[in-house]
């Protein structure tokens, strides 16, 4: 039976399709597959329209795992995300079925394959931190990792809060530098045929911003009014998009800068995604619009063919 495989690429690159194709090529020569969602906005019920989750009518019969598990209230959490997905992996192999780990969220996909063990957590310095990102934002809480653990700091970025507290509560809890400690300082969990999925910027720019507008047209200002109305936490109400349609919402941004804020993000969520899957030094690069990639998916899975270098510095 095949081993793992996993899906992964920038917002935009056709995960999905990709790997809805895989299952039923695998399907076609007897062997069942599963999807294992590893998109972190896609864990939550209800928010569908901005995170591109595919309906249940377009998932072509294959089952998916750790789709709509959350309220919008919880956090989500990464070591929760492990072990659920490890659990679902296991589960999916154990009836003879191969997983197909698919979706953008890099910490979350590399959190599962790599064998990475989270430390622990004080809550009285979460809470602390906690309070100074909602009071002074996270470009004081980013400051602060830059001056103690700059790689990290360049890993997580200036806008993710979330991570970036803990981060310092790593470091302030263990006195070690959170780096050290990324899932890809890990020895691989399992063997995994790794599947990136890659498009040359000036094609993706286009397909992403088009996506937002889709967005707006799609319905995500009902959602976030209905996610407002039912109760929303912190991670969900951060998400790119519902951010803006919220702020949208409540007057403090008119439509045309929602999109275009959205937008900007997602261009930029996208660049962050690409250079945390170029680390993935035993990924087969695919062009999102190689009428191949489809056979060639299949043929990897499969070990039928050699897998490939790295992606050209040009993509």
């Amino acid at each position: 039976m095949p081993q793992l495989v996993v899906v992964v690429g920038a917002t935009g690159t056709g995960k999905s399709d990709l790997s809805l194709s895989l299952a039923e090529g695998l399907a076609s020569r007897g062997v069942p597959a599963e999807v294992v969602n590893a998109d972190a906005m896609q864990l939550y019920r209800g928010m569908d329209v901005g995170t591109a989750k595919l309906p249940v009518s377009e998932r072509r019969g294959i089952p998916h795992h750790l789709l709509d598990v959350l309220d919008p209230t919880e956090e989500a959490s990464v070591a929760d995300y492990q072990a659920a997905a490890r659990a679902a992996i296991v589960d999916v192999e154990g009836r003879g079925v191969v997983p197909i780990l698919v979706g953008g969220s890099g910490l979350y996909v590399s959190s599962v394959i790599q064998d990475f063990r989270f430390p622990g957590t004080d809550a009285a310095v979460r809470a602390r931190l906690e309070a100074e990102l909602e009071h002074r934002g996270p470009g004081e809480l980013y400051r602060r990792l830059v001056a103690v653990d700059p790689g990290a700091a360049r890993a997580i970025g200036a806008q993710n809060g979330r991570r970036l507290v803990r981060a310092l509560e790593v470091i302030e809890i263990t006195g070690e530098a959170f780096g050290s400690g990324l899932p890809e300082g890990s020895e691989p969990w399992r063997t995994a045929t790794i599947l990136a999925m890659r498009a040359p910027r000036e094609q993706l720019i286009p397909r992403l911003d088009a996506r937002v507008t889709d967005m707006w047209a799609g319905g995500i200002l009902d959602e976030a009014r209905e996610l407002r109305e039912t109760g929303i936490g912190i991670t969900a109400s951060r998400a790119i998009g519902y951010a803006q349609a919220l702020a949208q919402l409540a007057g403090d941004l008119d439509e045309a800068d929602a999109v275009a804020q959205t937008q900007a993000l997602t261009r930029k969520y996208a660049r962050r995604q690409v250079s945390w899957f170029r680390r993935y030094a035993t990924a087969t690069w695919l062009d999102f619009d190689d009428d191949r990639r489809h056979q060639s998916a299949l043929q990897l899975a499969m070990g039928e063919q050699e897998a490939a270098a790295g992606p050209p510095a040009s993509r």
